[in-house]
């Protein structure tokens, strides 16, 4: 296997900022220690490279730009894109921090600062975004099985009625059924619920 071949794939980082010597400086800084960088100007040339596909692994964005500002930005980040944060600005009040939290960024750097300096936050914030990943990944299959135990449950339910079967002989009725097919108890469980439903529909008055 080649040395390109095994390399691994660099983080990923998207910096916005409207002051092009700042942008140029953290780019390069930054470059330097081994991210891949992308740059934007402004909210609307950071939108149009996410609307094209660009996914870093964080974004750094500066709070005041001119026209629309960064927490526009972080909105946009959080709930459409998912990709984790840190704000950056040259004030450091504590009203600009809490609404950069409040936001959902996972950092708060302030201008002017070393390039070197901000590496730990950099790292930091990129474990605390995999930790925050995982925990939606397993929030997300906690909740796939649940409406999975509900499906099988009303389906059971569905063909105790349908067949005059006590619970334990419909559910091993079910279970034999979704093995025989090969598919999955709760794929075959919302098959049943919505023929139900289909036919309640069509039987209504």
């Amino acid at each position: 296997m080649t040395e390109s071949a095994s390399a691994p794939t660099p983080t990923h980082l998207l910096l916005v900022d409207d002051d092009r010597l700042i942008l140029a400086t953290l780019s390069s800084g930054l470059q330097d220690m081994g991210y891949q960088v992308s740059t934007a100007e402004s909210v609307d040339d950071a939108e149009a490279l996410l609307t094209g596909g660009l996914r870093p692994d964080l974004a750094i964005v500066d709070v005041r730009m001119p026209g629309r500002d960064g927490m526009e930005l972080a909105d946009r980040l959080r709930n459409l894109d998912h990709i984790p944060f840190l704000m950056l600005s040259a004030f450091s009040d504590t009203q600009n921090v809490e609404r950069a939290s409040g936001f959902g960024a996972l950092g708060y750097l302030v201008k002017p600062m070393d390039v070197v300096q901000i590496r730990p936050t950099i790292e930091a914030a990129l474990q605390r975004a995999q930790e925050i990943d995982q925990l939606r990944q397993s929030r997300a299959q906690l909740q796939e099985a649940l409406d999975g135990d509900r499906s099988i449950n009303v389906a059971t339910g569905i063909t105790m009625m349908q067949y005059r079967l006590p619970r334990t002989a419909a559910f091993e009725l079910l279970r034999s059924a979704a093995r025989s097919q090969r598919r999955k108890l709760a794929e075959l469980a919302k098959e049943v619920i919505d023929t139900s439903d289909r036919l309640h529909t069509v039987t209504k008055p």
